[in-house]
């Protein structure tokens, strides 16, 4: 295949002809139309990529121009699928992804690009993809902050970095907070670079890894993950309602009168190194049965976790082995929301 076009990628060490081939020989769907999709969709079709497929069930609005780039004012009102795809020369798929949808967009795919910024749609794919063997490429934007993943045969899945889905008030949006335009194209474009590191074969994909971008503090870190210990659905699963709560508030006005308590962390590592409250102990949830004597039985103990779920999990298991425990209601994305700003969300 010689083209022009594509002569200043083809010569990339590893790239060449073959990786040309692979990316025109390519079904990439893309779940999105909206700031991420934007990003990912004109590089993939200028790179080379055969088929694409933009699947999105929304319509342009005002507010979507600053940082969804394919469209215009007079495009306001119009199917983002379709306008995308018309400018692409792509195909469109005018349809929200559910849970019953899932494998057949899935199906006959090469890779599957999760844009979007709706959590069932998100988890849907995952177990479309993961059933059927292809890679997802996922990413996320919001307010100065965004994450990169790719899951993959063999690799840890989307759901293996959050097992639970949050409850819906725990939840922002761009609507509520905002987003920074240049936020979506740079995770956009890190997006669109592992769908090609994955099609032609070149570099180490994020496999097993999450990609944490802060705009505002100018950093980008890697952080590595596993296998969850529970790939539950239900954020409402596994709450005791035994269980005393604790708020974000008066957990800190406890922590700052230096009351004898154990800040209990049941996360997992890689969360921990995103943000962690001071002085806690770190100990994973599918840990915790084995490690409960490494606490401090004469002590109080407040769990916490990412939303909340995990925290009263773990408090039931610590009540019944005979400690005092609270579960420290909304987790650490509450402690960021409500008590200390500074404390990353993700």
């Amino acid at each position: 295949m010689s083209d022009a076009r594509f002569a200043r990628q083809v010569r990339l060490p590893g790239f060449g002809e073959r990786g040309q081939e692979r990316l025109a020989a390519a079904r990439v769907v893309v779940v999105g139309a909206g700031g991420l999709g934007c990003a990912v969709l004109p590089t993939l079709a200028a790179a080379g990529v055969g088929d694409l497929l933009v699947v999105d069930d929304d319509r342009v609005e005002t507010s979507n121009l600053h940082r969804q780039t394919l469209y215009g004012v007079d495009d306001v009102g119009r199917r983002k699928a379709e306008v995308a795809a018309a400018r692409l020369s792509a195909t469109a798929v005018v349809e929200r992804v559910t849970a019953a949808n899932a494998p057949a967009l899935v199906a006959g795919a090469t890779i599957v690009v999760d844009g979007t910024d709706d959590l069932d749609a998100r988890y849907a794919l995952d177990d479309a993809c993961a059933a059927a063997g292809v890679p997802l490429v996922w990413g996320s934007a919001i307010g100065f902050a965004g994450q990169v993943g790719v899951a993959a045969p063999g690799a840890p899945r989307w759901r293996d970095l959050f097992p639970r889905r949050p409850h819906d008030g725990a939840l922002d949006t761009c609507e509520t907070v905002g987003v920074l335009p240049s936020v979506c194209t740079t995770v956009g474009g890190a997006m669109a670079t592992e769908v090609l590191k994955l099609l032609t074969g070149i570099g180490t994909p994020l496999t097993g890894r999450v990609l944490v971008f802060d705009a505002a503090a100018a950093t980008v870190r890697a952080i590595a993950y596993g296998a969850a210990d529970d790939q539950g659905t239900s954020g409402d699963e596994g709450t005791m309602a035994d269980i005393e709560e604790i708020s974000p508030a008066e957990t800190a006005d406890l922590l700052r009168s230096s009351a004898d308590v154990t800040l209990l962390d049941v996360r997992e590592p890689w969360e921990a190194e995103i943000a962690a409250l001071p002085g806690s102990v770190l100990i994973p949830l599918g840990e915790l049965p084995d490690r409960i004597g490494e606490l401090d039985a004469s002590r109080p103990v407040i769990a916490y976790c990412h939303g909340g779920v995990r925290s009263l999990r773990a408090a039931h298991a610590l009540q019944d082995a005979g400690l005092s425990v609270r579960s420290m209601a909304g987790g650490i994305d509450a402690w960021s929301r409500t008590v200390d700003a500074d404390v990353p969300r993700y």
